[in-house]
């Protein structure tokens, strides 16, 4: 497949990303339009989720080949890869164990994976996150959430991954924003999760917290509560790091946004999504701690048949929806005001 002459990004905001969905697309030509066209709509950072199984599919034998075609396609338009790392292999988990589940006797062999994979992608890849949503338990393979288990992976994953390239940013956290009540075994607060994080010694051994930051019915401009999911939750994610001395370090939401299904309790009209969003962008850029919004979600390969369908930017076929076009042109300059002018019959 012909990449094509190096591209850019042109956008008005240098922070406006996407998490792309590129793990179960298989046609490569539909990887490489998906990557354009998140170019094309002005977006400069992607998050993508790199599955350990796919990678290395038996102790030390590793196939990078889906993993590069996806990053050869990102670079080639100018992109900022923000690289996912998990989902257990069969030969590093307990059999009818959940992918996501980790024991702590293959925190190693993790580790291990995270190094091939940083040193295999030096100078393509800078960032990388390690694990996703931590305080869940169906992310933590059905298992109480269990912040000091996740800070002993830290502990073994971050020098592997330094050793292997002293440059590489890596992410910790990517916590789900959740009002668990304590002592849940399904699901653990974001915010005491966090701190729990930070009394077992976390700060030595991540350089970024990757937060989420899902807005469900309210405002970007919504105030923070610790007693409610909306999109400035993060700043009290910000203010549990500043807290433990630990506010030079910036942050990148790997995950966020508005859903517009119309029938979800916790979704908005189609165009609320649209004005929220591109406040949203707007809004991180008078954080000088967040380096990138990536807004959960471009594209999926085939209907998923549920709500999650209403988060995307893009469908299958690859027909873009209004909230695309929204913010290409808020990228390119247009303001909120044309933009919404520009869609009235």
């Amino acid at each position: 497949m012909e990449l094509g002459p190096q591209q850019h990004v042109v956008s008005i905001n240098p922070k406006l990303g996407i998490h792309t969905r590129l793990t179960d697309e298989v046609e490569p030509w539909k990887i490489q339009q998906s990557l354009q066209m998140v170019n094309q709509m002005g977006a400069s950072w992607i998050v993508e989720y790199f599955l350990w199984a796919a990678q290395e599919p038996s102790p030390g034998v590793y196939d990078w080949t889906h993993a590069d075609l996806i990053v050869e396609n990102a670079v080639n338009q100018g992109l900022t890869v923000i690289a996912r790392l998990g989902y257990v292999p069969d030969w590093a988990r307990p059999a009818q164990t959940s992918p996501l589940y980790l024991d702590e006797r293959q925190y190693p062999a993790f580790a291990a994976f995270v190094a091939a994979f940083v040193a295999h992608f030096r100078g393509r890849v800078n960032y990388i996150i390690v694990w996703n949503e931590p305080n869940l338990s169906q992310e933590w393979g059905y298992r109480p959430p269990d912040p000091a288990s996740y800070t002993a992976m830290l502990r073994q994953v971050y020098p592997a991954a330094k050793a292997a390239n002293p440059d590489v940013k890596v992410l910790a956290g990517a916590l789900s924003p959740t009002l668990a009540a304590a002592g849940s075994d399904w699901a653990y607060d974001d915010l005491d999760y966090l701190q729990a994080m930070y009394n077992d010694g976390a700060a030595r051994y991540f350089d970024l917290l990757a937060a989420h930051s899902y807005g469900w019915t309210f405002s970007p401009y919504e105030a923070p509560d610790p007693g409610m999911v909306d999109f400035r939750r993060v700043e009290l994610l910000r203010q549990v790091m500043v807290h433990n001395g630990d506010g030079k370090k910036h942050m990148i939401i790997t995950e966020g946004g508005w859903n517009d299904h119309p029938r979800w309790t916790k979704a908005v009209r189609p165009e609320q999504q649209v004005i929220y969003t591109i406040e949203a962008y707007q809004e991180v850029l008078t954080w000088p701690w967040v380096d990138a919004l990536c807004i959960w979600a471009f594209r999926y390969p085939r209907p998923e048949g549920t709500y999650q369908d209403y988060y995307t930017f893009v469908d299958p076929t690859f027909q873009p929806k209004p909230i695309y076009l929204a913010v290409q042109k808020y990228a390119h300059g247009a303001s909120l005001a044309d933009i919404l002018t520009e869609d009235e019959p």
